[in-house]
């Protein structure tokens, strides 16, 4: 493996602009089209889940974390309520303890899931065990499902009510991509939020 020297640093710089070129030329209408989904259940004040493993989970923290709080330090608008399934650790432990990893994800989409609500299912394969199964744990609710993919999809591809498949097999370009399509449904969800709320006023 040769050293990192600039000219490597700025070919992976360049990998990752590729990346997301591919993603905005295969993917917009998708991203917008999940956008108005997310925004429509904030607009209801419907729950926002988010699950994943690893960098998704911190992913999934991330996101709830721009919802509930705020994207942008110059826009005021209400809280909106978004929930990481990956941050309560007493709720993980127990449920690995009692049920097994694979479902820690389902049961707390089980507790909180309800009709109109929306789960955001974050994975670069598409493959995640526990992810599937809150998936499938969500369908039982009538929770929409959006999956946040990569690679071939893997299973979410198919399984979740629709999703977007990052045009990579590196995960952290994946990655990146999965922050870059959460910041832009961030930003359109405040804005149908505060849209909709001038309108009702």
């Amino acid at each position: 493996m040769e050293p990192f020297t600039p000219q490597r640093v700025a070919a992976t710089i360049a990998e990752s602009i590729a990346t997301k070129q591919a993603l905005a030329e295969a993917h917009s209408s998708a991203i917008l089209a999940c956008g108005a989904l997310l925004s429509e259940a904030a607009i209801n004040r419907r729950l926002i889940m988010f699950c994943g493993n690893g960098g998704s989970a911190a992913d999934s923290q991330h996101l709830a974390a721009e919802l509930v709080v705020r994207l942008r330090g110059n826009v005021e608008r209400r809280a909106i309520a978004a929930l990481a399934l990956t941050t309560d650790s007493s709720v993980l432990t127990a449920g690995g303890n009692d049920y097994g990893y694979t479902n820690v994800f389902k049961r707390q989409v089980e507790a909180f899931g309800n009709p109109g609500d929306v789960l955001v299912a974050i994975t670069t394969s598409g493959t995640s065990p526990n992810v599937v199964h809150a998936v499938e744990e969500a369908h039982n609710r009538g929770v929409t499902t959006i999956g946040l993919l990569g690679g071939s999809g893997g299973v979410l591809a198919e399984l979740c009510t629709t999703s977007i498949v990052v045009p990579s097999t590196v995960t952290a370009r994946i990655q990146e991509c999965h922050i870059l399509i959460g910041h832009i449904w961030c930003e359109m969800i405040e804005e149908a939020v505060i849209a909709a709320e001038q309108m009702a006023d």
